[in-house]
């Protein structure tokens, strides 16, 4: 459930209507998980985005109870620009980071040429309130010890951690082998690990739910 928070606060929104809760995606395998996870019966139909005419994949499903507790963790309909703080326990907070990361996460990998072989990785989280990056930043000190930085990207502000906090990061959201994630970011980061001859976690050769 905690993987779903993070979806929902990522890619999700609560409509005005106190009952309506949706994800937009271009996975379909993120929005069948949710479904599975939900044990929801609605289908996945598409969305068109307000800045293009490109179609993307959407779920829509109405829960009361639902829509009530995620406001009462500080989700609002809206929520792009003013989201903040939010209720996560600690023992759930990965899980719940492994959903964000999921819908609006980020994870890159180069080798650097000004340093002989010298292969670099990032993991970003992005999101237009600089106030929710700022809460997020904390947790992740707090829960990995991790201090990361916050900058203005396209439109958004990026909280980045690089190579060495980056991987303690993965480590956290990971540790499970069949916890629910998004297989393509997953694989994304097994194949970079291999090319940069990094020691891949074992939990990441487990089977992906």
């Amino acid at each position: 459930m905690a993987y779903v928070v993070g979806l929902i606060t990522s890619d999700g929104c609560l409509y005005n209507d106190g009952r309506h809760i949706s994800i937009t995606s271009k996975d379909g395998d993120l929005l069948n998980t949710v479904k599975e996870i939900l044990g929801l019966k609605v289908k996945i139909g598409y969305k068109t985005s307000g800045f293009s005419d490109k179609k993307y994949l959407h779920l829509q499903f109405g829960d009361v109870k639902l829509y009530k507790w995620l406001q009462q963790i500080g989700l609002t309909p809206k929520k792009s620009r003013t989201i903040g703080d939010l209720k996560i326990p600690d023992k759930y907070f990965f899980d719940f980071l492994r959903g964000l990361f999921d819908g609006d996460g980020c994870f890159y990998s180069y080798w650097d040429k000004s340093w002989k072989s010298s292969f670099m990785f990032y993991v970003n989280f992005c999101s237009a309130s600089k106030k929710f990056l700022k809460w997020l930043r904390k947790m992740l000190f707090k829960n990995a010890q991790v201090r990361g930085f916050i900058k203005p990207g396209n439109k958004v502000f990026i909280l980045e951690f690089a190579k060495r906090e980056g991987l303690r990061i993965i480590k956290g959201m990971y540790r499970k082998s069949n916890a629910p994630c998004l297989a393509r970011k997953k694989d994304k980061i097994i194949c970079a690990f291999k090319e940069g001859e990094i020691k891949i976690p074992t939990f990441f050769i487990a089977k992906i739910k």
